[in-house]
């Protein structure tokens, strides 16, 4: 899969729970969770702004792409 989502690290680095980021933004804790582990079908921009705000970071942070090797 050619996206990465680094969620998780940045829950760590924030020293911040899952449970306690879908508190904070109101993104329902499975959508968290799903993002967390990439399984996630669709990441609306609503909640990529949300969740950037809680942790005063950038949608690059929470994304990174990785180009599959030919």
């Amino acid at each position: 899969m050619p996206l990465k989502y680094r969620l998780k690290v940045l829950l760590a680095e924030n020293g911040m729970t899952q449970k306690e980021l879908s508190e904070a933004t109101g993104i329902r804790a499975p959508t968290i969770s799903a993002i967390c582990v990439g399984s996630v079908k669709q990441f609306p921009v609503s909640a990529i702004e949300k969740i950037c705000k809680v942790l005063d970071c950038q949608p690059g942070d929470i994304i990174e792409y990785i180009p599959e090797e030919k």
